[in-house]
């Protein structure tokens, strides 16, 4: 079993910054790749950002380019979002995930709320 617990969400302010981190533990060896996804109220859950735990590769939703950075600290086993230029469509809670084949993930942290105003 693989435990996966996220911080570093809140509220800021349209055009600030915030990053998010997802602490993994437990059997961390089985992880081949890490996710963000969001669910905002009345939306479904939607995919953010994915980064594979070895190799250098990374994807981002289209909503989220150039603006999102996923990165990850294997000797710490972590993964980090860090979010700029947030926007108000923004607002949602932040799930991570491991190991996804489209939603249907292995492990789901618990979720951070993060808030942007306008």
């Amino acid at each position: 079993q693989v435990q996966l617990v996220e911080s570093g969400g809140g509220l800021v302010q349209a055009g600030g910054s915030l990053r998010l981190s997802c602490a993994a533990s437990g059997r961390t060896v089985t992880l081949s790749a890490m996710h963000w996804f969001r669910q905002a109220p009345g939306n479904e859950r939607e995919f953010v950002a994915a980064i594979a735990w070895i190799a250098v590769s990374t994807n981002y939703a289209d909503s989220v380019k150039g603006r999102f950075t996923i990165s990850r600290d294997n000797a710490k086993n972590t993964v980090n979002l860090q979010m700029n230029s947030l926007k108000p469509e923004d607002t949602a809670v932040y799930y991570c995930a491991a190991n996804c084949r489209g939603k249907n993930c292995d492990y789901w942290g618990q979720g951070t709320q993060v808030t942007v105003s306008s």
